[in-house]
């Protein structure tokens, strides 16, 4: 019951302490599941991140169902999944009940305002330690290169582009280069 009690108290601090959605919550998730409590290691992180990005729903939900699924099996992924959600689930319902009047406060406006650059910092730093982690071959180095030069050149010529679209087909084209080796790798044991 108590390693139970631990995994839902983890996951209701993430749920809990972590603004800006998914991406913001990766360092606050790598600093509890990877460092602190070494339930996963830093590479297993990294494709946690890559299935919890490219499977439907949010990034911080499908990561704490993984996790709870990996540790204490589905029981684990039930409690984690719902440890995540209650913080956010019980703050957006208050403040939908006083929307209007909350925001009229400057205090409250002044300190989403504060809020929204810190979440902006935590998006940041997951993505350059993430950058770092990554296995630097040609192959990704390329993937890196031509997605962000697509994203660059889409925001300059206000092109509407989903950044699903970019996971999936930078999944598509792993894909194809990891069945490539595997053809190439039979033909040369004929």
């Amino acid at each position: 019951m108590k390693k139970y009690l631990n995994l839902f108290l983890t996951m209701l601090k993430i749920g809990l302490f972590t603004f800006g959605g998914g991406y913001a919550m990766i360092a606050l998730l790598e600093n509890e599941f990877v460092s602190q409590k070494k339930w996963i290691d830093k590479d297993e992180f990294l494709d946690m991140v890559a299935i919890a990005e490219s499977t439907p729903g949010p990034i911080a939900i499908n990561a704490a169902t993984y996790i709870g699924y990996k540790i204490f099996g589905i029981v684990g992924s039930l409690i984690a999944t719902a440890a995540v959600c209650i913080p956010s689930f019980v703050i957006i319902y208050a403040i939908s009940l006083f929307f209007d009047a909350f925001l009229s406060f400057g205090l409250v406006a002044n300190a989403f305002r504060g809020i929204q650059i810190c979440v902006i910092y935590l998006i940041l730093s997951a993505g350059k330690k993430m950058l770092k982690k990554m296995k630097k071959t040609a192959f990704n180095i390329m993937i890196l290169f031509a997605v962000v030069l697509c994203m660059v050149f889409f925001s300059i010529f206000s092109v509407s582009f989903s950044t699903i679209f970019y996971i999936l087909i930078s999944g598509c084209i792993g894909l194809f280069v990891y069945l490539c080796g595997l053809l190439r790798g039979k033909e040369t044991d004929k």
